[in-house]
């Protein structure tokens, strides 16, 4: 539970759970009384599922391709291997984008979102540094090399790469649905 990744993994297994359920209760019930697990999804792939997992992808690989050691060392090599390290900080960005291209979410206020984001970032950084003040190890290598101010600068920057990435899937959703959905307005 201290890795981003394991989390994120967690997220879109939880995200990809409630998909299902909200697609067999609409096969089972159409589209009556489903309104809440039709939010529900939408507020946890727009608050969570898509931006952990982007920012896995994205954080995990520059740290990755700058120094592998500050994330992954090579000890993990043996331990663990290339498809799953694919499958943890690799495929889960395609994923999400092919989500985000085949069905619309409906976001919330754009301050009820980044509120939540920020109420999930503020739980995670907390559980790294109780990790750290239980077990004096960084669970990333990277904040070893880091003073406490230079901790709260990456949290701080995380965060507002995290937000940004929030907010440019909102872009992505309004350009790929709203112009389908003016289109289908037309047609009729």
């Amino acid at each position: 539970w201290s890795f981003t990744s394991v989390n994120n993994v967690l997220i879109k297994a939880i995200f990809y759970g409630v998909a299902c359920l909200e697609d067999v209760l609409k096969r089972m019930k159409g589209k009556k009384d489903i309104k809440f697990i039709t939010a529900f999804r939408d507020l946890l792939f727009t608050t969570l599922a898509f931006p952990v997992s982007t920012f896995v992808f994205l954080s995990f690989w520059l740290l990755f391709l700058y120094d592998r050691e500050l994330v992954y060392p090579k000890a993990l090599d043996g331990i663990f291997p290339v498809w799953l390290n694919h499958a943890m900080h690799t495929f889960i960005l395609p994923f999400s984008l092919v989500e985000v291209i085949l069905r619309p979410h409906c976001y919330p206020m754009r301050k009820n979102g980044l509120t939540l984001l920020a109420a999930a970032s503020l739980a995670y950084i907390s559980r790294v540094l109780w990790i750290y003040s239980e077990t004096g190890t960084w669970v990333y290598p990277v904040f070893a090399k880091l003073s406490p101010v230079g901790l709260a600068a990456f949290f701080s920057l995380s965060y507002i790469f995290i937000a940004s990435i929030y907010l440019f899937g909102e872009k992505l959703n309004h350009w790929q649905w709203v112009d389908f959905k003016m289109k289908r307005k037309k047609e009729r």
